[in-house]
């Protein structure tokens, strides 16, 4: 399985879609080569280089399968929701879930906070259903998360090492990423277990699997967990062993299951 970038992402629901924040972290390693920090590609008229909105990363990902740059890149958030979540809402696909999630959940709106529409703030896009009808609990967990010590529920704000905001803030951006890079990104597992041959994958990471494998340094921590999945990702493609990790061994009523709410790239 052979890929030209290994990409890193350390998510961050703060602010709006277009806010630059130090959260977002991305890291990118060649093959045989250690992952580097990138930047934002705008840059300033004095040359200062400008932290990541998430905006700015979902194209950037985008512009890069376009240019048949086929990379793999571990994102850390939550691409989907339990099956209590589907059941409750009565939806049956991944695609299906997307549809609705962002006609209740529009964070990927330039000026929207995630916590905007948690409490209601009145908002100028049309036909808003208004906060409260697609929610959850924070002990509804997935099958990918209740395979691990620590993970936490999507649903989960405010708390320490919460995914709940980052997630709410990133479903949307899949959703462009999916329908604006016309099939060169393969979302994993929803687009299927098996990747093909060309194109680019996007999966979710827990970079607390990895993180403490490697030396800090000087890193920050949200430095350190970007830096970690693509080196993590780097060394399984060199190894060999990437395909083992894309294919967990699920049985079929969890590999059905697993389609809907997603999984955990690295969790076996």
């Amino acid at each position: 399985m052979s890929f030209d970038l290994f990409i890193g992402i350390d998510y961050s629901g703060a602010e709006t879609a277009t806010s630059r924040l130090k959260g977002l972290q991305v890291y990118a390693a060649r093959p045989g080569q250690q992952p580097e920090k990138q930047f934002s590609p705008a840059v300033s008229n004095n040359g200062q280089r400008y932290n990541w909105s998430r905006k700015e990363i979902a194209t950037w990902l985008t512009d890069l399968a376009n240019q048949n740059v086929r990379y793999v890149a571990g994102i850390d958030h939550g691409f989907s929701f339990p099956q209590t979540y589907f059941d409750r809402y009565q939806l049956t696909s991944w695609p299906q879930f997307l549809e609705e999630f962002v006609r209740h959940w529009p964070t990927d709106q330039d000026h929207t906070y995630v916590d905007f529409c948690r409490d209601g703030v009145p908002r100028p896009w049309p036909n808003w259903p208004g906060p409260g009808l697609r929610i959850g609990a924070m002990n509804e967990l997935r099958l990918c998360e209740r395979w691990t010590s620590s993970a936490k529920s999507v649903f989960q704000f405010d708390v320490q090492g919460s995914v709940a905001k980052s997630t709410h803030a990133g479903i949307p951006w899949l959703k462009r990423i999916r329908e604006t890079a016309g099939g060169r990104i393969h979302v994993w597992p929803f687009d299927g277990w098996q990747v093909s041959a060309t194109g680019s994958v996007v999966a979710e990471v827990y970079p607390s699997i990895f993180r403490n494998r490697y030396s800090r340094g000087d890193r920050t921590p949200d430095e350190q967990d970007a830096y970690a999945v693509s080196r993590w990702l780097s060394e399984c493609a060199a190894r060999d062993s990437l395909v083992r990790y894309l294919e967990p061994p699920l049985t079929l009523p969890e590999r059905l299951l697993a389609a809907r709410e997603g999984w955990i790239l690295g969790i076996t």
